[in-house]
């Protein structure tokens, strides 16, 4: 996986760091042909937010609480309503675009899309073989980035070095054997441990239910046999109720004859109902006549009143709105008055705003002269501080240089010492040959030596013609405040004066509004309070008092009307025959309806005997296959019972502590040769590990375990990496997990060509510190690694990369630019 951009946009620890919403890094331009890469600037400035997004994983490791899926959340690490990850990278030829989208406006919700970058030029959601498509879901990202990249424990494990991530002495063994079984490509094995095991799950859930339906069965049996006891007495039962059926037969016959009779003689009595009925809805019809003709009359009479009480309030709210108009009016003028004693003073700013403006413009122009002064003495600062840097690597690289060319020379006088020169061994002499290759490769190193000195001696000299261009702009910060002050003064002056010239307008506006409200008081006609009444108002009460009269007359001659249809259908009414009594006819139906449920009673009786003669017939014939299904499930329940066991061993033997604890053991030797190398080759001969996967128990038996020996070639002494000293932990730790990625560069199925750390030198000397970065060039050269991305505190160390990430350099260009100043003085009047 190579890197080529990474854009964040809304980071706490970019915004804390750096000062900004946004940070852009293209590491295909600013890295091309480096090999270590390191990220440097102060404490606090973002380096391990930079470092823990260059990854298309959805983690930022060093910010993981805890393992698994809940232990990271990006919303406590940003803070724009809209935040979002943009990584380009490359994979086996092939280009990908990681974008991850954070939203906190409103729900939290986070879309993550993955895209390739086709043949035409254009980005694809990317799509796997098996029909998975990269559509914004987390889920699905995920899928898709462990399919191209593998698990996120491997890759965080070997290739991604985070802050304060866990020694491998300090896991458990079950940790262990889980994380070297993902390293190894062991998932497959672990897969069927897992389907195994979720086989004797199942199983023993199935033989659960089998024994379950065993203990219903007999529950099921008990049951039947209480059945077949308790239907013992049904042929009497059955007789029984056909008696009582009979019986309810004949009564049902009779209450029906009588309910017949009774419904004969209410229609002989139906034409007299019906005529009263008749009568009874004319009587009803003239009273509700009658109520609706007095509500129409009293709804008029209310409306009549009401416009009576509006004729009053409408002419005592014309006396107040009189009233109110003149005391408006009087304090317009007031108004008006005070407004227009401050004209001298608006004419006077009007006539002097040309020359406030003017005086601001030259201000205004000294103001920028100075910030460009400014400008050039920063740039002079910044030009300055990169040329020590650029002195300070001159410096390294020298030092590395001289100490490249005093190994050579010491290599090549052995070859004046090797007791097989001139003798027919020197052929296959190791040392003579080592001494051959350093003597021809002296002369490039003593050119480079020269080279780096004409580099710092040309650079010396661009620093002090730099530093004399700062000097002679050393007095801009002070030109810059007294530019900006007088600027400060010239736009308040020029600021009172518009605004006081803008009321000019508002004067000419005041006499107008002066003169219209005394036009209006001239012509405002004065209102009595006492009030006496217009024409008109005089004339609309007498309407109302006719209208009232008129109301009173129609409601008497309807009560007449009224009485008089009333007395007439009560005489029609007297005349008919008294009505057919209901209850006749309801006590026949009643006593119909009585032996109806009697004779419903009596058949559900019989169907209830039939229905226990069948279920006396059905229970016998359900214990016999009752007694055979439970034979069948039991000998089901012992064949499930010897499959389970078969399950279970299998799913052992393929659990870490089965199959895979011998892979473990078979890849031990080959990481612990790498590790041995590594040490080696940068710390020296002093320090060998070993990997242990079973202990020695007090009985001495062997039990799996998991341990890193440590031999300490000095004293003798081996001993487990738990009880070195911290900075011997991390030395080792470090060789141990490049090992892990070395034997995963040499057997696995994918290749990282790109490495990760996150200041894992802090607990190392100075010169262990060199040692380390020498480890880390090793590392590269081993597993064919293309670039390793490194966070270090240490000069040293970072002086030793091919390339610098410097954040210092972005906190100091996401500064706003400071003020500059010019030379000249611009002449200005003073305003009186």
């Amino acid at each position: 996986m190579q890197l080529l951009s990474l854009t964040l946009k809304g980071f706490r620890g970019i915004r804390d760091g750096l000062g900004l919403d946004t940070l852009t890094l293209d590491f295909e331009a600013s890295c091309d042909g480096a090999e270590l890469v390191a990220i440097v600037g102060a404490n606090g400035r973002g380096k391990s937010t930079v470092l823990d997004n260059m990854h298309p994983y959805l983690s930022m490791p060093s910010r993981t609480a805890a393992a698994g899926a809940g232990g990271f959340s990006y919303y406590d690490h940003v803070f724009l309503p809209e935040n979002e990850k943009d990584l380009v990278w490359a994979l086996e030829g092939r280009c990908y675009r990681s974008q991850v989208v954070i939203r906190l406006n409103g729900r939290r919700r986070t879309e993550a899309f993955l895209f390739e970058l086709s043949e035409a030029g254009a980005w694809r959601p990317v799509a796997l073989d098996d029909g998975t498509v990269a559509d914004g879901k987390v889920e699905t990202y995920t899928r898709c980035v462990e399919r191209l990249c593998g698990s996120a424990d491997t890759f965080f494990t070997s290739v991604f070095g985070a802050q304060g991530k866990r020694h491998l002495s300090d896991y458990r063994n079950a940790e262990i054997k889980t994380l070297l079984a993902d390293l190894l490509g062991q998932e497959a094995i672990r897969d069927l441990g897992r389907k195994a095991a979720d086989t004797a799950k199942l199983l023993k859930v199935g033989l659960v239910a089998v024994r379950q339906e065993i203990v219903g069965m007999d529950a099921e049996g008990d049951r039947l046999a209480r059945e077949v006891q308790a239907g013992a007495d049904v042929p009497a039962r059955i007789e029984r109720v056909d008696a009582t059926l009979r019986q309810a037969t004949v009564t049902l016959e009779g209450a029906r004859e009588a309910c017949v009779r009774a419904v004969a003689q209410r229609d002989r009595c139906r034409a007299d109902d019906a005529r009263r009925t008749q009568l009874r809805a004319e009587r009803e019809a003239v009273r509700s006549a009658a109520r609706t003709a007095s509500q129409e009359l009293d709804a008029q009479e209310r409306t009549e009143r009401q416009r009576l009480d509006r004729l009053g309030q409408r002419m005592a709210k014309q006396a107040a709105q009189a009233a109110q108009q003149r005391e408006r009016l009087h304090g317009v003028q007031t108004q008006c008055l005070a407004l227009l004693a401050r004209e001298p003073a608006i004419q006077r700013a009007a006539r002097r705003l040309p020359l406030a403006e003017r005086l601001l413009a030259l201000r205004a122009d000294r103001l920028a002269a100075c910030r460009q002064d400014a400008a050039a003495w920063e740039q002079a600062q910044g030009a300055l501080r990169l040329l020590a840097q650029r002195v300070q690597g001159i410096e390294r690289e020298a030092g590395q240089a001289a100490l490249q060319a005093q190994s050579l020379a010491r290599r090549f006088g052995l070859a004046a010492e090797v007791p097989c020169s001139g003798t027919p061994l020197q052929g296959r002499c190791q040392l003579l040959e080592d001494a051959h290759e350093a003597q021809a490769l002296i002369p490039s190193a003593q050119a480079v030596l020269q080279r780096l000195a004409d580099e710092k001696a040309d650079v010396e000299r661009e620093i002090r013609a730099v530093r004399a261009r700062a000097q002679a702009l050393a007095s801009v910060e002070v030109r810059v405040a007294e530019a900006q002050r007088r600027l400060e003064c010239a736009r308040e002056r020029a600021a009172r004066c518009a605004l006081l010239g803008a009321k000019i307008d508002e004067m000419r506006a005041a006499r107008q509004r002066l003169a219209d409200s005394q036009a209006e008081l001239a012509a405002l006609a004065p209102v009595d309070e006492g009030g006496g009444m217009s024409p008109a108002d005089a004339e609309e009460q007498e309407t109302i008092g006719v209208a009232l009269s008129g109301i009173e007359e129609r409601r008497g001659r309807q009560s007449a009307q009224v009485q008089q249809a009333l007395a007439r259908l009560d005489a029609v009414l007297a005349t008919l025959p008294p009505p057919f009594e209901a209850r006749m006819l309801a006590d026949a139906e009643a006593a119909r309806d009585r032996a109806l449920a009697a004779h419903a009673a009596a058949t559900r009786g019989q169907q209830e005997a039939q229905r226990q003669a069948q279920a006396l017939t059905l229970a016998r014939e359900q214990q016999a296959l009752l007694e055979d299904r439970r034979t069948k499930a039991t000998r089901r329940a012992a064949r499930i019972e010897s499959a389970m066991g078969d399950w279970i061993l299998l799913a052992r033997c393929m659990s870490n502590d089965g199959l895979i604890a011998l892979a473990i053991d078979d890849a031990g030797p080959a990481l612990s040769a790498l590790a041995n190398d590594l040490l080696l080759a940068s710390y020296g001969p002093r320090f060998t590990v070993s990997i242990l996967t079973q202990a020695e128990t007090a009985k001495g038996e062997k039990r799996e375990d998991f341990d890193i020996v440590v031999h300490d070639a000095e004293s003798g002494e081996s001993k487990s990496v738990r009880l070195m000293s911290g900075g011997e932990r991390v030395w080792i730790n470090e060789c141990l997990v490049r090992a892990v990625a070395l034997y995963l560069a040499q057997t696995g199925e994918r290749r990282y060509e790109t490495l990760f750390s996150d200041e894992a030198d802090g607990a190392l000397d100075p010169a262990r510190k060199r040692m380390f970065g020498a480890m880390k060039r090793e590392v590269l050269r081993l597993g064919g690694y293309r670039r390793e991305f490194f966070i270090s505190q240490t000069p040293e160390l970072a002086g030793m990369a091919d390339a610098v990430i410097d954040l210092e350099a972005l906190k100091a260009d996401s500064l706003p630019a400071p003020f500059t100043y010019g030379d000249g003085v611009i002449a200005e009047d003073r305003m009186e």
